[in-house]
């Protein structure tokens, strides 16, 4: 009996919620400090230095820069600063002397693969397909997404030196934009429902950087249009 078409995309996150076990210990994200304290109560400065934590093998994790004068992105226990250069280009550097006032991290070895359906293209799309997939979870997960966009916004944060900061205004002074159009890359995302203010904007339970292959580019994810049939998502799970 063929199964209906309605009830496909039902019967694929069912199948995909039964193939992952629990999270382990190690792949439940820490989180250190606060985006509220940073975005009110203007404390720039570091509350985590990368270069202490005593094991890096298959770390992930994000946030930005201390003084909000970067962004940061740990993938695979490789970790990766973004600084603006002028409006139209940035530098991108691999390095662990790294300082961040919020940052969320953990210790994934072993992810379950599945391809994204095709009509998950935009973040508003992926958020709802997130959504379905933790309805039964309480603890926040990363996870990671392999694909070719069509176009992308990523954002650096570069607040000027010496800047004070006392709300959400006042923190982006200096944020750069740039756009990424036809690049293959990889997205890194937190997800949870709990942490609204605190590594995630008020309005979403998600938190995604964005580097291209080819490294010249990262940054924390603004907008997305994935290339249809071209994602792979990758969803914690396994042994640690």
């Amino acid at each position: 009996m063929t199964t209906p078409r309605f009830y496909r995309p039902m019967l694929l996150l069912w199948t995909l919620w039964l193939a992952i076990p629990p999270l382990t210990a190690q792949q439940v994200p820490i989180v250190v400090g606060r985006m509220s304290e940073v975005m009110w109560q203007g404390q720039l400065q570091g509350k985590i230095s990368l270069d202490t934590l005593a094991d890096k093998a298959h770390l992930y994790g994000l946030g930005p820069l201390a003084y909000l004068a970067g962004e940061i992105l740990v993938l695979d226990g490789r970790a990766y600063r973004s600084v603006v250069t002028s409006p139209t280009d940035m530098q991108v550097t691999a390095t662990w002397d790294l300082e961040a006032p919020f940052f969320g991290y953990a210790r994934i070895a072993e992810w379950q693969e599945q391809e994204l359906p095709k009509d998950v293209n935009s973040l508003i799309q992926l958020e709802n397909y997130l959504d379905q997939w933790a309805k039964n979870r309480s603890e926040p997960f990363f996870f990671k997404i392999k694909a070719w966009v069509d176009e992308a916004t990523i954002h650096v944060v570069n607040l000027p030196k010496g800047s004070t900061v006392s709300s959400p205004d006042e923190a982006h002074r200096g944020l750069t934009k740039y756009p990424i159009r036809a690049a293959a890359v990889d997205i890194l995302g937190f997800y949870s429902r709990h942490h609204k203010a605190i590594l995630t904007h008020h309005d979403t339970n998600m938190h995604l950087h964005l580097i291209t292959a080819d490294r010249l580019k990262m940054g924390h994810l603004d907008d997305l249009q994935l290339r249809a049939g071209t994602a792979r998502v990758y969803l914690p799970g396994g042994k640690n």
